[in-house]
C-alpha cells in the first residue's frame, strides 16, 4: 500500500524539471531570429549576385558581422533547442535518448564552429 500523496509521486519526475527555460529559450531564440534573418538574406544575395569583393567588402563591416555571427549562434541554438523536444518527445528509451539529445548537441557545436570559423576566414582574407 503506498501512502504517498499524488504530489510526492511524481516530484521530480516528468516535464517539471528545466522545461519552462527551455521552453523561454526557444522562444527568445525564434524572435532573435526574425531580424537577423535579414542580415543572412542579404548576405547570401550578395553571395550569389554580387562579385566576391563586394561580398567581403559587406561583410568586413562591424555591424554585418556581428549580426551575422548572431545569426549562426541564434540559428543552430535554436535547431538544437528544436530537435531536442523533438527526441525528448518520441524517443521512448531513456538511454538512447540521452546519446540522441548529446549527439545532437556536439553535432550543432561543431556546425556552429566551422561556420564561425568560414566568416573569421573571410574576414582575415578580405
Amino acid at each position: 500500500m503506498d501512502y504517498r500523496s499524488p504530489l510526492a509521486k511524481v516530484r521530480g519526475l516528468g516535464s517539471a524539471k528545466t522545461g519552462t527555460s527551455h521552453w523561454w529559450m526557444q522562444r527568445v531564440s525564434a524572435v532573435a531570429l526574425i531580424p537577423l534573418s535579414y542580415w543572412l538574406m542579404t548576405f547570401l544575395t550578395l553571395s550569389f549576385h554580387a562579385p566576391y569583393q563586394a561580398m567581403v567588402a559587406w561583410l568586413i563591416a562591424p555591424v554585418n558581422t556581428v549580426c551575422i555571427i548572431a545569426w549562426i549562434l541564434a540559428a543552430f541554438y535554436h535547431a538544437a533547442l528544436g530537435l531536442q523536444v523533438v527526441i525528448e518527445d518520441y524517443v521512448a528509451a531513456e538511454g538512447i535518448k540521452i546519446i540522441a539529445v548529446w549527439t545532437v548537441n556536439i553535432s550543432f557545436f561543431m556546425l556552429v564552429l566551422a561556420a564561425l570559423v568560414s566568416v573569421f576566414r573571410i574576414l582575415m582574407i578580405g
